[in-house]
């Protein structure tokens, strides 16, 4: 069983629905941290919610990236653990500069609410272990500031190092305009970082990880995080087995 961590800030409302599918669903450890926590060593996996933190005051995001909890989430990552920020989660992230670029608002200037196509662009992050490049997930977005935007050297960077996770498409797989629900340049759903172990995304997973919700899709993202946890302890549990041979 694993630890995953749950960020919480003033605002934060998805931070249950991020519990119940890491504990419930999936089984896993799970504990709800406040923002101002220092350490978060004793975690497996980051996860920062979506909801309003700090009602979305200054801009989205801003001001929970200057909470405490912040450095340790940072640090977190810099030793390889698995960060991942979901809606509001990834605007912090943006903000707090672990991921590049920035979100504004939407581009019709309305609050979307609706279930989405997002396709798998690479397969070798911990949010994607399990999945195939190509494969086509049904995701709910809910925001009104989920416009992904960087400059025409930020979005070369992102292709170049292939930073982009996810992208918005038709059922069919096309990134069209029509696929894209807030007009995120190059149909951008979610980016990593350059190690490629924080990942941020617009779509809720946590809201269709078990069948009643509608899909479970979102499922296989957390799935993901847990073989990817798996295969870094059996490689760690193979490296010590010779060296426990040799003091023998």
């Amino acid at each position: 069983m694993y630890r995953f961590a749950v960020i919480v800030f003033p605002g934060s409302n998805c931070d249950h629905d991020c519990y119940h599918a890491v504990k419930h669903v999936l089984g896993e450890g799970c504990e709800f941290v406040w923002h101002e926590e220092e350490d978060l060593s004793r975690f497996d996996a980051v996860i920062v919610p979506g909801g309003f933190s700090y009602g979305d005051y200054l801009r989205t995001g801003a001001i929970a990236s200057l909470s405490p909890v912040m450095k340790a989430v940072a640090d977190f990552a810099s030793n390889g653990g698995p960060v991942i920020g979901i809606c509001n989660g990834f605007q912090i992230l943006v903000e707090a500069g672990l991921l590049p670029g920035a979100l504004i608002r939407n581009s019709s200037l309305q609050f979307v609410c609706k279930w989405v196509d997002i396709r798998v662009e690479r397969n070798d992050t911990p949010f994607t272990y399990n999945l195939e490049v190509g494969d086509i997930l049904r995701i709910p977005v809910a925001h009104g500031e989920g416009n992904y935007f960087t400059t025409d050297e930020g979005i070369k960077t992102l292709k170049d190092e292939s930073r982009v996770v996810f992208r918005y498409v038709t059922p069919e797989g096309e990134a069209s305009p029509e696929a894209n629900p807030n007009g995120s340049i190059d149909n951008i759903a979610g980016i990593c970082s350059e190690e490629g172990n924080v990942l941020g995304l617009m779509p809720h997973p946590e809201r269709c990880a078990e069948e009643l919700l509608g899909g479970e899709d979102g499922r296989l993202i957390f799935e993901s995080i847990i073989s990817w946890l798996d295969a870094g302890r059996d490689k760690r549990q193979r490296a010590e087995i010779p060296a426990m041979k040799a003091d023998a």
